[in-house]
């Protein structure tokens, strides 16, 4: 059987990478994208540096990218909230004797 080792080796590394990722709780799919090929020397010195492998890295990269966005999203929410209603002169004073400063 011409390519049956091949065929069989590979399904049984996508069984191995899909109880692997049903035990974690994850469920992954595979992606193929371009990097150009600086970035990807300096991904790879920093994985070894981690000791780590390039998803896994790439996976906390996105998520690190995702949670920054999401910041600047609220952000920016804030500021639109606040330039529709500004703080008006003496809204905090009532707290001023609650803040603790610490020895001047």
């Amino acid at each position: 059987m011409e390519g049956g080792y091949e065929f069989l080796t590979a399904i049984c590394m996508w069984i191995r990478i899909h109880i692997y990722s049903v035990v974690r709780g994850e469920k992954v799919k595979t992606i193929q994208m371009t990097i150009d090929e600086d970035l990807l020397s300096d991904v790879d010195r920093v994985i070894r540096s981690l000791e780590t492998n390039r998803s896994a890295f790439i996976r906390n990269a996105l998520r690190l990218a995702i949670k920054r966005y999401e910041i600047r999203e609220m952000e920016k929410r804030h500021i639109s909230g606040y330039e529709k209603y500004p703080v008006e002169k003496g809204e905090f004073d009532i707290w001023q004797d609650e803040q603790v400063w610490g020895v001047a």
